[in-house]
């Protein structure tokens, strides 16, 4: 079984771009670690496509090459929140309707390929400088969570999570800039996920 995990740097992670085996050191990595004892008469292929720095749009653009092409049996997702960062980094406009067809479209064309569409949501923790973003990635959750819902075959959310943890814990301890993971941020995530893949384990 063949799947492929696609998204922005919360996926990449540090992989070897030279090494189509590599995982990087996040939550894919802890994903394939956890799953490879747990199914060991599996042939299991983990592939890790994620490119730090991509939005929405640049996930459909290469949804061809870095997925469909693959011909894998299921594609884990996390992806979003450079949407809101790149408005408030770089002045870039989230055109929220744009937006919302780019996302339909990229899960659309993984439906119609056969894959399995595990939809991981992004999140963002409080810290500092990431509070006035807060109001513009929930008007961008909003349209992740019902397109995802309504077409991906898992949902999987996480941003009322870790926000719900930072009530009683640092943020600090789940993400140092409330945005990419540490490893105990990237162990959660795993850990939460991975009951939404074993659903499609072949």
């Amino acid at each position: 079984m063949r799947i492929v995990f696609f998204g922005d740097s919360i996926t990449d992670c540090e992989r070897d771009r030279n090494d189509e085996k590599s995982l990087g050191n996040g939550y894919v990595k802890v994903i394939a670690d956890k799953l490879h004892p747990l199914y060991p008469d599996t042939d299991l292929e983990l592939i890790n496509k994620g490119v730090s720095g991509n939005e929405v749009c640049d996930l459909l653009a290469r949804v061809e090459r870095d997925v469909i092409s693959l011909n894998p049996d299921a594609v884990v997702i996390m992806i979003g929140v450079n949407n809101t960062l790149h408005k408030f980094k770089y002045g870039k406009e989230l055109n929220l309707k744009q937006f919302e067809r780019d996302l339909v479209e990229l899960l659309t064309r993984l439906k119609e390929a056969g894959i399995a569409v595990i939809f991981l949501e992004p999140f963002l923790m409080p810290a500092a400088d990431k509070l006035r973003m807060r109001k513009l990635f929930d008007e961008e959750l909003a349209v992740i969570d019902r397109v995802a819902s309504e077409i991906a075959d898992e949902f999987v959310a996480f941003d009322e999570m870790f926000n719900g943890l930072t009530i009683t814990t640092p943020y600090s301890e789940y993400s140092t800039d409330g945005v990419h993971p540490t490893p105990r941020g990237s162990r959660l995530i795993a850990n939460t996920a991975i009951k939404a893949i074993r659903k499609h384990l072949l």
